[in-house]
């Protein structure tokens, strides 16, 4: 089961796939940022993280 590395709700492995980093990571879903702004927020927080 795939959760976000964020708010840790489940995502699909769809989901995972397309906006996920290399090691199947998530750091932004519908659940806990806007639509729009999932790639460019799943980047500034997988660069936080770093």
């Amino acid at each position: 089961m795939s959760q976000c590395n964020h708010c840790d709700a489940f995502v699909s492995r769809n989901f995972v796939r397309v906006f996920g980093d290399d090691d199947g990571r998530v750091y932004a879903c519908p659940r806990c940022s806007a639509n729009a702004g999932i790639s460019q927020i799943s980047a500034e927080r997988r660069a936080a993280e770093s």
